[in-house]
């Protein structure tokens, strides 16, 4: 073994080495990480029935049931309905913003779905006021960094992501970004065109959702790149499939926001392959946690699986940290800090990790 090859997963080490590294998560869905707990918190605490995936859940169990993506999507939307107040919207984010802390994570960029709570009679600002001020309790408390990305949902129509958009314009100072979820089948990216072309003139980033595996999956991730232009793929992996839009993506230094163990649940791969691949090529990929309330797993235990079951070096490991600060949508002043943190783990860990095993 190399001096730099990463360990097997049952050597301690490993989880020592991953949990060290100074970390920034670029996919993660605050709905995603309303947990069986809180949910039941919250449920209590506005007097609201608990939602079936709920009631029906042991309440030692820590995750929900589900087998694919579409079960998923059945069990995601009517646990939202616990969510009602600001002091609701406030406590989840400083719930998953606890547990990144916990894990080293020291910038983050969250996307949430508003959509998701304004068709339930929930208004904009009820949302968005809870979010920022989880974040802001959050960087107070635990000095994390964190920033806000508007999801357009992609089975409802332009129209409402429009007006969506629309409500957002109020609270710029809170959005740094939008970008495209929900259910992809039969809506593509270019169905939003309009309304991403007005969110860039308002100033807003532009990323979107091309998940793995999906029907037109090559016609997305390009509809992305030449029409809508965005600045980032979140997924994205089966660009692999097509060498045009690899050498499209390194030019433009557009980078991948993958999330492993997602993939594993919702498809019958993980895209690990693919992943390492990508990241030897110079492409940006970055591991990140996607809904990890509900695949029990937030940003170590994907770079875990990654090292598990792929042959990524510990200098690989650190370089995929380094792509999501390279690509975070932050002040260059801090990516350079965080990068310098980043450099000097690197340069301990390493030096560690020779003498270890000069001294076997």
């Amino acid at each position: 073994m190399s001096s730099d090859s990463a360990p097997d997963i049952h050597d301690g080490d490993l989880k020592a080495f991953i949990h060290g590294m100074p970390k920034c998560e670029l996919h993660v869905h605050l709905e995603g990480c309303l947990t069986p707990s809180l949910a039941r918190q919250l449920a209590e605490r506005n007097n609201v029935p608990l939602p079936p995936s709920l009631s029906s859940l042991d309440p030692s169990q820590t995750g929900y049931s589900f087998h694919d993506l579409t079960s998923f999507l059945a069990v995601y939307y009517p646990n939202l309905a616990v969510l009602q107040t600001e002091h609701d919207f406030r406590d989840l984010a400083l719930d998953y913003l606890s547990r990144a802390h916990a894990q080293n994570v020291k910038h983050v960029e969250l996307f949430f779905d508003p959509q998701a709570h304004t068709s339930r009679g929930v208004p904009f600002p009820t949302v968005i006021r809870g979010y920022r001020l989880g974040l802001l309790m959050a960087q107070r408390t635990f000095g994390i960094s964190a920033s806000l990305i508007l999801c357009f949902l992609r089975d409802q129509s332009p129209e409402y992501a429009m007006a969506t958009l629309m409500e957002a314009l109020p609270f710029k100072d809170a959005i740094i970004g939008v970008g495209l979820d929900s259910d992809e089948r039969d809506n593509p990216p270019s169905k939003f065109g309009a309304v991403f072309q007005r969110a860039s003139k308002e100033g807003f980033l532009l990323t979107a959702h091309c998940d793995i595996d999906q029907a037109n999956s090559i016609t997305h991730i390009r509809q992305c790149i030449h029409e809508i232009q965005v600045e980032r793929i979140d997924h994205g992996t089966n660009i692999v499939e097509d060498e045009s839009l690899i050498s499209t993506i390194l030019e433009r230094g557009i980078g991948l926001t993958c999330c492993p163990v997602s993939n594993s649940v919702v498809t019958a791969d993980f895209k690990g392959a693919e992943i390492v691949s990508l990241l030897r090529r110079g492409v940006k990929v970055t591991i990140n946690s996607d809904d990890p309330a509900y695949f029990r797993a937030y940003v170590n235990e994907n770079l875990e699986k990654m090292a598990r079951e792929t042959d990524l070096t510990r200098r690989e490991l650190i370089q995929l940290q380094r792509n999501a600060f390279n690509i975070s949508w932050i002040s260059s002043w801090r990516r350079n800090h965080f990068l310098a943190l980043l450099d000097e783990y690197e340069a301990k860990t390493m030096q560690t990790q020779v003498q270890m095993v000069n001294g076997a």
